[in-house]
């Protein structure tokens, strides 16, 4: 059993389990919230009427909603127009990153933990993912939470040969609070998928496989949904 402490959010996906991979990782993540500071249901702030800048990205998610099954069903897809918070963490060299650096680019944010085994089982996924789509309209942006020994989740990506994504964290664990102050952090791993903006196009607590024909389709329609027939 993964061992966590007081600073290590831990978490409970509610996610469905769309394939048989899901299933044992959805039951190993445990109950999220006090670790990295409570946050109770009447401190979330969900916006009343919205982000009307972020319209467009409610469209886009309507038009490719019936893409959201099979391996990536567990999909929540937005209805609120809603601007995320600009993340804040590092890179691999120590150096200030923001969300709003990726402007622009559609980008698919996750939050992992090597302490988090369904973050672990998925990162092979995000890491191939990146390596199908990634390039100057799509990054894969994963952001590690550990909060202890900044070398161990740099290790576990190179001991598992993930060499594509790019490397981030955040060892204070903010990025998770603030997603979770607006209701998009309920468990971990968390990916949320972004647009241009910085609007939510939609959202996933618990793991999904994302090498899938499923979900490349999906990202591939997000970034081109005309192309995509939408």
């Amino acid at each position: 059993m993964p061992e966590t402490t007081p600073s290590e959010p831990t978490a409970k996906s509610s996610a469905r389990p769309t394939a048989k991979w899901r299933i044992p990782l959805v039951i190993g993540a445990v109950l999220a919230g006090a670790a990295i500071g409570y946050v109770g249901v009447s401190g979330l702030k969900h916006p009343a009427g919205g982000d009307i800048a972020c319209n467009s990205a409610v469209d886009l998610a309507k038009k490719i909603a019936p893409l959201a099954h099979g391996e990536v069903a567990a999909l929540t897809m937005a209805t609120t127009p809603l601007k995320l918070p600009d993340l804040t963490f590092e890179d691999a060299n120590g150096q200030p990153k923001k969300l709003s650096d990726w402007r622009g680019k559609t980008v698919l944010v996750n939050l992992w933990a090597t302490w988090c085994v369904p973050c672990r089982k998925e990162m092979p996924a995000l890491d191939s993912l990146q390596t199908k789509l990634g390039g100057k309209d799509f990054e894969v942006v994963a952001i590690n939470i550990d909060t202890r020994d900044p070398d161990k989740p740099k290790n576990f990506l190179k001991e598992a040969n993930l060499t594509n994504l790019g490397y981030f964290s955040d060892q204070k664990a903010k990025v998770f609070q603030d997603l979770k102050n607006i209701g998009k952090a309920l468990g971990m791993p968390t990916s949320v998928l972004v647009d241009g903006k910085g609007c939510e196009i939609a959202n996933i607590a618990g793991p999904a496989e994302w090498a899938s024909d499923d979900a490349i389709k999906l990202v591939k329609a997000a970034l081109a949904p005309a192309a995509a027939g939408f």
